[in-house]
């Protein structure tokens, strides 16, 4: 079957959800994330049978947007089944950005396997999901591939080591799936996997004892300041505080001042030139920053929280136009929203130290109210299986399948663009 452009871009586009999973490396950086295609509640009966046009379409997308604005700087596992590994949309991508990521569902057959050698002398590279053990499918395209996936939900820990043994040798790299605990990662380390997918590093690992380190003591120091609208003498104190901080804050405004002459000396300038609003934006990133300040967009918890705090403003924008106020809680609520990952502190814990409004705290315990549900969207699509709990929540949202797919995608392109404004090393 093949698909030429015009039946690619003029498919019904409505139906399906893009969603995306980040794929850490061993050293736990951002290396690439596997886009997955989801259908609407509705049409959940017809998933399979209309992959080749969920996959169709987004790759339409991807080609029109450009994958750096999908995936920004980062490699892009697309899943693949025969339809679409025969098709002619598949060229539309570019094989330097992608890993084509052969479903379990194909069969090995001589065509197949000759349009992956067909693909492979293009320049595409190729992934093999979901293996579990020594199949027939995994003997036949073990050496057309580049990636191995092994889902370690799938098997025991034991059929897990006796695999990784076996593949130990084998010049693919392993990478393992449905990682979602910091024990299965430590494992599958040991193991010698490359890569892993799965959202272990965003599960609070809550830590008894636990103390805010002195740095992130003075961000949350200020930006309770900022939530309890203190004067700008207090505010510029906490930050004179904190050496570390001060050159941040001078070197972010004079990356950001406008005109070469311009060259902004003193803390107190810097607030006046920042604004409230976007020091405290700021602020709430650098949480997330390594301990000597530097903002690492390849870090999967703040390209997470950034995500979520941009998505939750652009819905928040999207059905209440002019609230900035409105918009700048739904950001916060996004952005602090992994915040007892990060601190290995309960949210209550963390919500105790910042001044926030009961709608806020509501929104972060309880997932309660329009920001909870917002917050709920942006959960849904991370790559979990985009369902009727996804659906719901857009409903009582009042937004569609095609806004929230073009809020997703003005997020995606807006955390992309923070390094050059949240340059803070």
């Amino acid at each position: 079957m093949h698909a030429d452009a015009t039946a690619v871009t003029s498919m019904p586009s409505e139906q399906f959800f893009l969603a995306r999973q980040p794929i850490l490396g061993r050293d736990q950086k951002l290396v690439a994330f596997e886009l997955l295609f989801r259908a609407a509640p509705e049409h959940e009966d017809a998933q399979l049978t209309d992959y080749a046009a969920a996959t169709a379409t987004v790759i339409a997308h991807a080609s029109q947007l450009g994958m750096e604005q999908v995936v920004g700087e980062q490699l892009a596992f697309v899943n693949v089944d025969e339809v679409v590994l025969k098709s002619d949309f598949v060229r539309f991508l570019p094989p330097d950005r992608v890993i084509l990521e052969i479903l379990e569902t194909v069969d090995p057959n001589d065509q197949v396997l000759a349009r992956i050698r067909e693909l492979k002398e293009l320049g595409f590279k190729f992934a093999l999901d979901d293996v579990i053990g020594h199949s027939e499918q995994v003997s036949k395209l073990i050496d057309l591939v580049d990636v191995i996936k092994v889902d370690v939900n799938a098997i025991s820990r034991e059929e897990l080591t006796c695999l990784a043994t076996s593949l130990r040798d084998a010049p693919q790299k392993l990478l393992a799936e449905k990682v979602e605990t910091v024990e299965e990662f430590h494992l599958c380390m040991e193991l010698g996997f490359e890569y892993f997918q799965g959202y272990y590093f965003a599960r609070p690992a809550i830590l008894s004892g636990k103390k805010i380190s002195p740095s992130e003591l003075v961000v949350l120091r200020l930006l309770e300041l900022i939530g309890s609208n203190a004067d700008n003498a207090a505010i510029e104190l906490a930050v004179k505080r904190d050496a570390l901080l001060s050159l941040n804050l001078l070197r972010l405004v004079n990356s950001r001042a406008a005109g070469p002459d311009r060259h902004i000396e003193s803390v107190s300038q810097a607030l006046v030139q920042l604004g409230r609003s976007q020091l405290q934006r700021w602020l709430q990133i650098l949480l997330y920053s390594t301990p000597d300040g530097r903002v690492e967009l390849n870090s999967p918890l703040l390209q997470m929280a950034t995500t979520r705090g941009r998505l939750l403003e652009l819905m928040s924008l999207t059905l209440r136009p002019g609230d900035v106020a409105g918009a700048e809680a739904a950001f916060t609520i996004g952005i602090m929203s992994l915040m007892d990952a990060l601190l290995s502190l309960p949210m209550d814990r963390i919500l105790d130290r910042v001044d926030v409004s009961q709608e806020v705290k509501a929104a972060l315990l309880d997932r309660a109210g329009d920001y909870g549900a917002m917050l709920s969207v942006a959960e849904e699509l991370e790559g979990k299986q985009c369902g009727r709990r996804l659906s719901r929540a857009l409903d009582k949202l009042g937004l569609s399948i095609k806004q929230i797919r073009e809020i997703e995608l003005a997020a995606f392109d807006w955390v992309r663009g923070l390094g050059a404004d949240t340059r803070v090393h």
